[in-house]
């Protein structure tokens, strides 16, 4: 059976996104960290680890893209699973005045929580906060989770669909230590640092126009070994096995100061 990790406890969206990835029994690892996931997989001790990269509503997920840097995993497939936030909680929601959760999760429930006036209390894991309500146990106290996460500490769900969009949207990324093969609709990642000289990060991205290859994401995230440098991240249309497209990391490499190619993987489609 194809074992797989995620950070968070069960109930969680990564694990939720694990399962419809994999459209098959899987073996599902919870583990406490973002780090901790990869690590299982580097080791041998799962086949894949799934992370959350990004959410339509609150952006990128700073962690997992620091730790994409660092990991010497392949990105071999990606997910979009919609987001279903609801409230969870023993009493009912005039009760309710402290609510916790995962900070992104927090982020994308923002107009319900202040509509309602309610404190926040930030936690590592969605799924996660619902254990710690159910310890503390009053009606005052509810939190924000899946729907998945409610039915299995068996706690009852006070709203439905309290996101301040209900087209919220995170994106996964599945990681492993072996290279996916060319389908013809494929996606690459890579990560890449720019030389300090006027128009490098113009040279670059002309690479992708004169190849005629779309590139769908640039993101830039702090260099933690530099002051004041950074990281690009980019995501484009294309295999790195295609010929075309090694070509064009190739001479993108030249007018680098480091470039890595995180993995080439089938793009998905939003559900």
């Amino acid at each position: 059976m194809i074992r797989v990790s995620f950070q968070g406890e069960r109930g969680a969206y990564s694990e939720t996104a694990a399962k419809a990835f994999f459209d098959k029994k899987i073996e599902t690892i919870p583990l406490p960290t973002f780090a901790e996931v990869l690590e299982s997989t580097k080791e041998g001790k799962t086949e894949f680890s799934v992370l959350p990269v990004e959410n339509s509503l609150e952006g990128s997920v700073g962690e997992s893209y620091d730790l994409l840097y660092s990991t010497s995993l392949k990105a071999v497939g990606e997910y979009y699973l919609r987001i279903e936030h609801c409230l969870i909680g023993s009493g009912k929601l005039e009760d309710v005045d402290t609510v916790y959760s995962h900070p992104q999760a927090l982020g994308q429930c923002r107009d319900f929580i202040e509509k309602y006036g309610i404190k926040t209390v930030p936690t590592y894991d969605t799924a996660g906060s619902v254990k710690i309500i159910k310890d503390i146990g009053t009606k005052n106290v509810a939190c924000i989770a899946s729907k998945m996460a409610a039915e299995i500490n068996n706690m009852p769900v006070i709203s439905k669909e309290i996101t301040n969009n209900l087209n919220n949207y995170t994106r996964f990324l599945v990681l492993s230590k072996k290279q996916k093969h060319e389908t013809g609709k494929d996606k690459t990642s890579i990560i890449f640092s720019i030389k300090h000289e006027p128009g490098s990060l113009y040279r670059i991205i002309e690479k992708f126009h004169n190849y005629f290859v779309n590139m769908t994401k640039i993101e830039s995230r702090p260099n933690k070994k530099s002051i004041w440098e950074y990281n690009f991240y980019v995501d484009f249309e294309g295999h790195s096995e295609n010929p075309k497209i090694s070509e064009m990391l190739e001479r993108i490499k030249k007018e680098t100061r480091f470039m890595r190619i995180l993995g080439s993987y089938p793009a998905a489609k939003l559900n």
